[in-house]
């Protein structure tokens, strides 16, 4: 499996495109996707919801388990993906793509963020 080059990723296995005009998507990682298992369900932050770094926004549901959704980076919501609520199986056949989860206007990037390389390693892909 390949991690885009030019996405940021998280520890907790989300990744963050590069900000256009201040906001970013945030989706989670084909390896993530992979460990959940079919994902079912998929609940989203709101839009105009403030988001932490690090800390839960939403999350998803599989065949296999529930897991909690990590915010990258710091800021408001101003898109869900609803594509991904109606058909939640997005988020397994298209992670980097039309499985992507969230748009934030990104008011703070912890300085931790890992590179496609580094993301790589982390999580043994």
């Amino acid at each position: 499996m390949s991690n885009p080059q030019q996405l940021r990723y998280s520890k907790e296995h989300e990744w963050l495109s590069p900000a256009e005009d201040g906001v970013a998507t945030v989706g989670i990682t084909e390896h993530a996707a992979n460990a959940l298992g079919d994902v079912v369900y998929a609940d989203l932050p709101e839009v105009g919801a403030t988001v932490t770094a690090g800390e839960t926004c939403g999350e998803l549901e599989s065949t296999k388990s529930v897991s909690d959704l990590y915010s990258p980076v710091t800021g408001e919501v101003t898109e869900s993906n609803q594509a991904v609520v109606d058909d939640p199986s997005l988020v397994n056949s298209a992670p980097f793509e039309g499985g992507w989860l969230f748009k934030v206007r990104v008011a703070e990037e912890p300085k931790d963020l890992l590179s496609a390389d580094e993301y790589s390693e982390f999580s043994g892909n």
